[in-house]
């Protein structure tokens, strides 16, 4: 099966609009890119690089496909995870990319996950298909279904898969990106470990259960939603943690259910806020949120759900997560989809912003922002404590390091 390659990622931004969105957008990625804070929640400094901390991107997968076939991972497997790693870290979601290569190889190592199996088809109709992830590398059964549920689209208008026994599958958007390569309404669902604490709890008991939704417009006009129905992924709680720092008030709980600012604590309660933080500012919808994605996955795919996942980085039992992948032929309804799309995205950009320097953006464009910024760099800007922490794992693995440049 082919699989959504890097390359595709590296696409123009406006090639193929309508003049008049082309402007519209290139006056936004132009305030955005000049304005110095708008990348510095996503790695980039607003002065200049930390030495040793920009690493190109090939040389990220070298290091991601040298750690995985030194646990054994089958090459095709190990590529397919290296794309969706690299592809998270090039969007400036660092929670989901090198962050997590660890947790990858370490469950390998310790018999969790089989970084050779292959996912099967348990039993299908022409619209959707039920599949058995084989304990397999999450980004490998993911490409499967996704790939799986646009070719029932074409055919039927709609493909809705769903797949048990897999494990973490990077960021949901990898696989909503790839519909809309096709044309097609891309859905993706993964339910997690036990991190979201319900509304009224102290005890976490859903996964922060990622979705994404994403439909192309003109051209590479996209709109791309890739969210946690936590308050905020479990990687970024990690990160500032690997960085010493604080995180903020609404993110997290404590053992007690008490919100917390220290990163260590949010990670030994595994306590993490709902979507909406309280319940006096409607938490409970992120909680609902929540169940629903664990309705598609845990429940639909017949695989653990809740609390009934395995916790956060045991090493005693299999993840058996749930996942499911949705593509939609537009073409099935309304003409003029695309137009349309670009249109709305058209409107939503040009409303008049509360901050000159802050224009309105949409689900997408701050991904899109950063892919431009990787590019002018010439690569990825680590924290200097992840790019230590990849050197610890090169040294355990012993493996050439990661090399950054100069």
């Amino acid at each position: 099966m082919k699989h959504f390659g890097i390359s595709l990622l590296r696409r123009g931004l406006f090639l193929g609009q309508p003049a008049s969105i082309r402007k519209v957008q290139s006056n936004v990625f132009r305030i955005v890119l000049s304005n110095p804070t708008t990348l510095c929640s996503r790695g980039y400094s607003s002065t200049s690089h930390e030495k040793g901390t920009l690493v190109p991107l090939p040389e990220v997968k070298r290091f991601i496909l040298d750690c995985m076939a030194s646990v054994g991972t089958a090459k095709k497997h190990a590529e397919e995870l290296a794309d969706v790693l690299i592809a998270a870290d090039y969007r400036g979601h660092y929670s989901h990319g090198l962050n997590r290569l660890e947790m990858y190889v370490n469950d390998i190592k310790k018999g969790m996950c089989d970084g050779n199996a292959e996912p099967s088809i348990l039993k299908q109709t022409a619209a959707t298909a039920f599949v058995e992830g084989n304990n397999g590398l999450g980004p490998t059964i993911g490409n499967f279904c996704m790939q799986l549920a646009i070719t029932k689209a074409k055919e039927s208008g709609v493909g809705w898969v769903v797949a048990k026994g897999s494990n973490h599958y990077g960021i949901a958007g990898w696989y909503t990106l790839q519909a809309v390569q096709q044309k097609l309404i891309g859905l993706s669902f993964t339910n997690t470990s036990p991190f979201l604490t319900p509304t009224r709890s102290k005890v976490p008991a859903l996964g922060t259960n990622p979705l994404s939704v994403a439909a192309g417009g003109c051209g590479e006009d996209k709109f791309v939603l890739d969210m946690a129905t936590t308050a905020v992924a479990v990687g970024k709680v990690e990160i500032q943690r690997r960085k010493n720092e604080p995180i903020p008030s609404g993110w997290a709980l404590d053992k007690e259910g008490q919100i917390t600012t220290d990163a260590n604590e949010a990670m030994g309660a595994c306590s993490m806020m709902p979507l909406g933080g309280g319940e006096l500012n409607s938490g409970y919808k992120g909680y609902g949120l929540a169940v629903v994605v664990e309705l598609f996955c845990g429940i639909m795919a017949g695989a653990a759900y809740g609390p009934k996942v395995r916790k956060w980085m045991s090493a005693s039992v299999a993840a058996n997560l749930g996942q499911c992948f949705v593509a939609i032929d537009p073409s099935c309804f309304a003409p003029n989809f695309a137009e349309r799309v670009s249109d709305l995205i058209h409107i939503l950009r040009t409303l008049e912003p509360v901050d000159p320097n802050k224009p309105v953006l949409v689900a997408g464009d701050p991904e899109r922002m950063h892919m431009k910024k990787v590019d002018a760099f010439g690569g990825v800007q680590y924290h200097i404590n992840q790019i230590n922490a990849s050197r610890k794992l090169a040294e355990e693995l012993k493996l050439e390091p990661m090399k950054a440049l100069a």
